[in-house]
């Protein structure tokens, strides 16, 4: 399995290769520091599995080069990773075709799990772009911030949180879903994230305070 990074910041790009190293597949790691180098190479590479682009390059920038890449090699999926989190940047490119949006703030596991999730065939968008803007003073509390976040677990992941309610492992949850671990641990990074919890007890505790059942 190959994958591109595309990014005009040769640090960054090593941090990356270092956090995608860890993939179970161990994938290939090819470089691009802009747009014409990333065209080149994904034309050198039919096989390649996805691509990570950065969304603010000097020159011809991450949208125009999503589009380019887009025209050119359509099944091909393309990620953004950026600094920015404005919801805006992140619908824009979403609306463009992009398979994923993550920011450049978020840790090597969500990372990884992002990646896995695009890789299986889904779309990553972050926490982030599915809030409304609000004034902080009108921004939802306690129970109340609870029930709007549990608002945004997609079915899938409700289904997951349910499995994870009753002690089944990743395994377990593989098997009874008929989906691959690392789409498990994608479901299960996102409904996290969702529910603005760090780990599987506290999602569960959040389910509880909710008062969903284990049950469909």
């Amino acid at each position: 399995m190959r994958i591109l990074i595309c990014d005009d910041h040769a640090l960054f790009r090593e941090g990356l290769r270092h956090v995608l190293v860890e993939l179970g597949e161990k994938p290939e790691i090819l470089e691009a520091s802009g747009s014409e180098e990333a065209l080149a190479l994904a034309e050198a590479n039919p096989d390649l599995a996805m691509v990570l682009l950065d969304l603010h390059m000097p020159g011809t920038g991450g949208l125009e080069t999503l589009t380019l890449l887009g025209e050119r090699f359509p099944t091909l999926p393309v990620v953004m990773v950026s600094a920015s989190e404005a919801s805006e940047e992140i619908r824009e490119t979403l609306d463009a075709g992009a398979s994923g949006f993550i920011p450049k703030s978020s840790s090597g596991a969500l990372l990884r799990s992002a990646v896995q999730l695009v890789l299986s065939g889904g779309v990553y968008v972050p926490l982030v772009a599915l809030e409304p803007s609000q004034p902080a003073e009108e921004k939802p509390a306690g129970s109340r911030g609870l029930v709007t976040r549990y608002g945004k677990l997609t079915p899938r992941q409700l289904e997951v949180l349910r499995l994870l309610a009753k002690g089944l492992t990743n395994r377990e949850i593989c098997s009874v879903l008929g989906i691959a671990e690392g789409t498990v641990k994608a479901h299960i990074a996102g409904l996290l994230d969702a529910l603005d919890v760090s780990n599987r007890t506290e999602a569960v505790a959040a389910m509880r305070e909710l008062d969903i059942s284990t049950e469909d």
